[in-house]
């Protein structure tokens, strides 16, 4: 499905936002941490448009960042992202989205990813309200993904959103299946959260909280922040695996 942009729009809805992580574990034994991230946020039509903007971003090759389609949702590389996604919210959902879909995601940095989450924001044919978002959630080091798509009801808003949702895959060895995740976020805006509880008999056990700030997506920030934080992925996985031990 294809959005035409005129050719006297060129301000992007892809941004890059820039913050913290930050996981609490409660049991056996307190412990937390915080980690800065940036992570960037693509209108899956705006693609090609965003990665022409900087030399060392790229959708078709490797390169310093690089988005590379088999790394999202189905593994493929011969169909469109924004297709895939669609297809998949009218398979659950019975209702094919009708305007922008926007990913919050890391890619490829310097040819290494870890995507512990990616969420995919489907908005309707305005492209003001968000209908719908899919939780794409990746365990390390196995790679494999499961997917949740939350739909959002009259009580949510802008400003707050919230969904329960039963654990589908394990993510952690040092987890169980049987819990339960309390999403809450917002659309995304000037600002983004994300804080995601993991529950076992309506305690939390553990919970995820990401707070960034919305930057324009210019060639000069993408520059800026790929050579800023070079090894971020690896960062990443180096604080999962080391707080994990």
């Amino acid at each position: 499905m294809a959005i035409e942009r005129s050719q006297n729009d060129t301000a992007l809805a892809s941004a890059i936002y820039r913050g913290t992580v930050r996981h609490r574990r409660y049991t056996p034994k307190y412990h937390a941490f915080t980690y800065h991230v940036f992570m960037v946020y693509l209108d899956l039509h705006e693609i090609d448009h965003v990665f022409s903007n900087s030399r060392w971003w790229s959708n078709k090759r490797f390169n310093l960042a690089w988005f590379k389609r088999k790394d999202f949702l189905d593994g493929r590389d011969d169909s469109p992202l924004y297709d895939a996604v669609a297809k998949l919210v009218e398979d659950e959902t019975g209702q094919l989205p009708q305007g922008p879909i926007r990913m919050l995601t890391n890619l490829r940095y310097f040819g290494f990813i870890i995507n512990p989450i990616t969420c995919y924001y489907c908005f309707d044919a305005m492209g003001t309200q968000l209908e719908t978002v899919v939780a794409e959630v990746t365990n390390t080091p196995w790679r494999q993904r499961c997917h949740y798509v939350l739909s959002l009801n009259e009580s949510d808003t802008k400003e707050k959103q919230q969904f329960t949702f039963v654990k589908s895959m394990h993510v952690s060895p040092f987890q169980p299946m049987d819990l339960e995740y309390q999403w809450k976020g917002k659309t995304p805006a000037d600002d983004l959260l994300v804080h995601i509880d993991v529950c076992q008999d309506s305690k939390t056990v553990l919970d995820a909280t990401m707070v960034l700030k919305h930057e324009a997506m210019t060639a000069t920030l993408m520059n800026k922040v790929v050579f800023r934080y070079p090894w971020m992925t690896l960062k990443v996985v180096a604080a999962i695996y080391w707080q994990a031990i």
